[in-house]
């Protein structure tokens, strides 16, 4: 009778990353889809990582899998948000931070450029307002005699 260790085992790589029983390798296919999404219909995909069933080590797995890239924005308002390109050109960890360093949100999203870089138009409208003001400065001189 054959013992269990006496059966051979071969381990295989699929698509380049290792073989493994984690979350990050189905969410990178998930990255895969949104990324073929992006190129072809122009739609962009967020994924939430906060709301995902991450087990010990998953995420950091997954972080180190996407790796980073040129790009690495720091915006501070009401808390830090980091917004990181990883070493995929469309890919982007997006991670937002309250005002005591805790974080409120962890999200990966598949875009040209993420939307909290993108300029509002409310704030397109207050900056024509303040650089029209700048430039035509009211007339406080009066008249003498």
């Amino acid at each position: 009778m054959q013992k269990l260790q006496d059966i051979a085992v071969r381990v295989e790589a699929t698509d380049g990353l290792p073989l493994n029983h984690s979350n990050a390798t189905p969410i990178l296919h998930e990255i895969l889809h949104a990324l073929q999404r992006l190129l072809n219909e122009q739609e962009s995909t967020t994924i939430d990582l906060r709301a995902l069933p991450f087990g010990p080590g998953d995420e950091e797995e997954l972080l180190n899998q996407l790796g980073t890239g040129e790009i690495r924005v720091e915006l501070n308002s009401l808390g830090r948000s980091l917004i990181t390109e990883t070493a995929y050109s469309g890919v982007w960890l997006v991670d937002h931070r309250n005002a005591d360093d805790q974080r409120i949100a962890l999200q990966i999203e598949i875009t040209p450029i993420p939307s909290i870089l993108k300029a509002q138009n409310e704030d397109v409208q207050d900056a024509i307002e303040r650089l029209e003001d700048s430039l035509n400065p009211s007339c406080t001189e009066t008249a003498g005699p």
